[in-house]
């Protein structure tokens, strides 16, 4: 496992919202060690089994084992709530959709200075399968195993996650990067974790047009990774000039084309699927 395990203690940032109070249920009821949420001006107040405080730093006064954070605050407040988490804790997971660029590239800077994991914005976030979960992923499509997978987009991740737990395999961790044009941890962040942990025998990469991550993750891989990677690329039949989908996800010339991250990835000794189908038979080839 990576990044999450049996000692992550995590505070809930934006727990009594819709969205925050939904996934909170659902991440205690996988077992996650969700031990506070705050809400500002609810301190006091209880969602099921976990307290609400008026800060992190109220309730690290309270819990000062938790060391985790996963944030459902909207947008144009979720700068502020990051640097409040990441001034305190390891591990900040950012779910948040359409934070300013700007405020993105702060985050990630203050948390470098911070020596804090970020994972996001715009994420689905990490799952480890009996572990538990920081993220919105439904879990019963993930099985306990060993291949970790790495993605810039969360529907991609849970169709790839359900045809290795249906083909009787599992997943180690899955985490998903975000698809925004600016992230905390890359690809080779993640990678190289796998590399590093004995509960992953392989990887899979699923990158998409739009930026130079899936590149940068070749180049890194060729000289770093020694483990079966499989990639897929979606996107391929997108045409210049396009967003698709993810914010990140727009190529200009010949620039984030599928084609340039799919010889890059090539290059580097990576088995690129052509259809999220062939993930599973390229895994089983690697394996043997």
């Amino acid at each position: 496992m990576i990044i999450l395990d049996e000692n992550t203690r995590c505070i809930v940032q934006g727990a009594t919202g819709k969205q925050g109070s939904f996934h909170t249920e659902q991440m205690i009821a996988y077992n996650t060690n969700i031990v506070a949420g705050t809400s500002p001006g609810k301190g006091g107040q209880k969602l099921g089994p976990v307290n609400i405080y008026n800060s992190v730093e109220e309730a690290k006064e309270e819990n000062p084992d938790i060391n985790a954070s996963i944030i459902f605050i909207p947008a144009p407040f979720a700068k502020d709530a990051a640097f409040e988490a990441i001034s305190q804790l390891d591990i900040v997971t950012i779910i948040t959709e359409h934070i300013p660029v700007h405020d993105t590239m702060e985050i990630v800077e203050y948390a470098k200075r911070n020596d804090t994991i970020v994972i996001g914005p715009n994420t689905p976030g990490v799952i480890t399968p009996g572990v538990g979960k920081l993220g919105i992923m439904p879990t019963h499509i993930f099985n306990k195993g060993n291949i970790g997978i790495v993605s810039r987009s969360g529907t991609l991740t849970y169709e790839v996650a359900n045809q290795i737990t249906n083909a009787g395999m599992g997943q180690s961790t899955c985490l998903g990067i975000g698809g925004d044009p600016v992230v905390g941890m890359d690809f080779a962040d993640v990678l190289q974790r796998f590399e590093d942990d004995d509960d992953t025998d392989a990887m899979v990469m699923i990158g998409e047009i739009g930026g130079n991550a899936e590149e940068n993750a070749a180049k890194f891989i060729s000289k770093n990774i020694s483990k079966p990677v499989v990639a897929y690329i979606a996107g391929v039949t997108a045409p210049p000039g396009k967003r698709m989908g993810h914010a990140g996800a727009i190529i200009e010339g010949e620039s984030g084309t599928a084609k340039s991250k799919i010889a890059a990835l090539e290059e580097a000794g990576v088995t690129v699927a052509s259809a999220p189908s062939e993930i599973v038979k390229v895994i089983k080839n690697a394996l043997k």
